[in-house]
This record gives C-alpha cells, sequence and structure tokens, in this order.
C-alpha cells in the first residue's frame, strides 16, 4: 500500500494540479494499493476527479460513529454515506496537537473501531517521539499504542486495518529512519502482533512506514521484508509522488 497525507494543504487551484499530476500517473499500472488523505473540504471534489483506481481518505473520523450534535465533525456514516471507505486515524499531530495532552490511545482505537463497524477501512498511525527513540522505549511507545487499538478490535476487525508506522522525530524533518532502523521496529510491530493478536493476523496485516519517505530512499525501504509500502507526506504533495508509487510496483 502506499498512502498520501496531504495534511491541512491544498488551495483549490492547487488542489486540481495535484489530481492532475495523479492523473498523469495512469501511464503504469497501480499494482499496489493507493490511497490519498486529502483535507475534509476536499474530499468530494478529489473522489470524483482522481483515477478510479487511487481510493481517497478522510484524514479523521469523529469518535462517534452516526448523526448529531458534534459540531466540527465527520462521522464515519457521512463518510460512507459519500463514498469515502477510508480514514487515517492515530496520526502524531493529533496524538500531540490536539488538546492536552492530545488525542489519547483510547480515542484512537475508539475511532479505529467506529470507523470499521460503519464499513471502513483504516490506516492507524503508531510512532515514538525522539526522547522515547533515544531512551531505548520505542517499543514500550508503540506497545501501548497498539494495545488500545487490538483492545478495541476483533480479530476479524483486523482485515480492514493498516498500521503506519511513523516515527514522530522523522516527520517532516527530512530525517529518515534507515531502513535498518525502520526494519527492525516494524518487525518488533509485526512480533507484538503476533503474540498479542495472533500469528494469522500477524502475517496478513500490512505495516507501512511513513517518516520522510522521498523519491530518493523509497527503493531501499521498500526492499525491507516488514516494510509494506508507506504513508507518505510532504512528497505526496510533489511530482516524485508518482515515483515513489512506481516504486512500490517494481517500475521505479
Amino acid at each position: 500500500m502506499i498512502g498520501g497525507n496531504w495534511k491541512c494543504n491544498g488551495t483549490l487551484s492547487q488542489v486540481k494540479k495535484l489530481v492532475e499530476k495523479l492523473n498523469e500517473g495512469g501511464s503504469f499500472p497501480l499494482e499496489s494499493e493507493v490511497v490519498i488523505a486529502v483535507p475534509s473540504i476536499h474530499l468530494l471534489s478529489v473522489k470524483q476527479s482522481v483515477r478510479s483506481d487511487i481510493s481517497i481518505a478522510s484524514q479523521d473520523v469523529c469518535v462517534n460513529p452516526g448523526y448529531g450534535a458534534f459540531t466540527g465533525e465527520i462521522s464515519a456514516a457521512m463518510l460512507v454515506d459519500s463514498g469515502v471507505k477510508w480514514t487515517l486515524t492515530g496520526h502524531s499531530e493529533r496524538r500531540v496537537g490536539f488538546g492536552f495532552p492530545g488525542e489519547t490511545s483510547e480515542v484512537v482505537a475508539r475511532k479505529t473501531k467506529t470507523a470499521i463497524a460503519a464499513g471502513m477501512w483504516v490506516i492507524a498511525c503508531i510512532g515514538e517521539q525522539l526522547s522515547d527513540r533515544q531512551a531505548g522505549k520505542t517499543m514500550d511507545v508503540c506497545s501501548e499504542q497498539l494495545s488500545a487499538i487490538a483492545a478495541a478490535l476483533t480479530p476479524e476487525d483486523w482485515s480492514k486495518v493498516v498500521i503506519a508506522y511513523e516515527p514522530v522525530w522523522a516527520i517532516g524533518t527530512g530525517v529518515t529512519a534507515s531502513p535498518a532502523q525502520a526494519e527492525e521496529t516494524q518487525g518488533q510491530v509485526r512480533g507484538w502482533i503476533a503474540a498479542n493478536v495472533s500469528p494469522q493476523v500477524a502475517n496478513a496485516v500490512r505495516i507501512i512506514y511513513g517518516g520522510s519517505v522521498k523519491g530518493n530512499n523509497c527503493k531501499e525501504l521498500i526492499a525491507c521484508p516488514n516494510i509494506d509500502g508507506f504513508l507518505v507526506g510532504g512528497a505526496s504533495l510533489l511530482p516524485e509522488f508518482n515515483d515513489i508509487i512506481k516504486c512500490s510496483a517494481g517500475h521505479f
């Protein structure tokens, strides 16, 4: 899977150009699943204009499942009704940037379950801060985040989950976890899922990497056995995103 996260970016004219660039990539087949998370104001227009083999995702979903007095929120029911079947949950910018101390792992888990129950697929994000990495607590953090998600899901739910490991210290900084670092952590994440959910789920679940993925490092990263794709931030707004898509499909 190759995911793109546009974050809070894109005027109408910029979004039109981004979609045109994605559509230009139609000359090669998408052997990987491609999902683009766009700002809510652009969800429907991008869905209607982008090539049909690219799926559109919400960048977040309301913890409450349906309709009601939830001002400013977009619920899973509304997204499904609009034909948007994917959402992100637990992105680090929401875990630390919305309220104090930010979205808890329990809230992220509830959002994940709510979306799946409504018929959506979820890219659930996990990852550690730089201080955690330096203190040797990477898996302590990832385990806590995974534990909440696992507690909310049934084994069957996992077929609709992609885990995105995003070391926070590598997001938007230009610093990428080395292939060895990313592979080690993602292997540990898969091992945690095998031990705490089931080996079958661990073998089947896609674990993708996010953190300053670019056209010049994607080929080395995708060669790692436990990296099943990417969640791309800044580079998803650039022409090189097509190169990243091709890299995953063996066309680089």
